[in-house]
């Protein structure tokens, strides 16, 4: 009776995602703004910082122009609105190579610390991104460490 249960539950949750678009459409770029978009939603208080921390850390990771990056992110944004997980991002980035898994994981907690501060929300995005992309949570903390010092140095 339990199997008949989980396999109800999860043909419903194969459909709901199919109705909504699953994530299979994402590319790498979409993904990659889409973490960074969510980590900046996490806290339901996206300021000015955060958009521009969002909007040059992407132009990083991914070498766009200004044009692009606003583009990538406001299609990110949208799709976020009807994300159930942040599974459907890590999925595509689990085949980057380690570095740049750790770059993506040090942008989010750039966009984290934007306003000088780190909501337990935002962390919690961030962990649960690097769990999710196997970040050794040595590299985690180094990444959300080198944030923190290259804003008190005025980097």
């Amino acid at each position: 009776m339990l199997k008949q249960l989980f396999r109800k539950l999860e043909s419903a949750l194969t459909a709901e995602a199919g109705q909504h678009g699953n994530q299979s459409g994402l590319s790498l770029h979409q993904a990659m703004a889409g973490l960074l978009s969510e980590v900046a939603m996490a806290d339901h208080d996206i300021d000015e910082r955060e958009r521009t921390t969002k909007r040059n850390r992407i132009c990083q990771l991914l070498s766009l122009d200004v044009t692009q990056a606003e583009q990538l992110l406001e299609e990110a944004r949208q799709h976020s609105e009807h994300a159930t997980s942040l599974y459907e991002y890590t999925d595509k980035l689990r085949d980057l190579d380690p570095q740049t898994r750790i770059a993506l994981i040090e942008a989010m907690w750039s966009v984290a610390y934007a306003d000088e501060n780190i909501d337990p929300l935002e962390e919690a995005v961030v962990r649960k991104t690097a769990e999710l992309l196997y970040v050794d949570h040595a590299e985690f903390i180094r990444a959300k460490l080198n944030v923190i010092d290259d804003d008190e140095r005025g980097d």
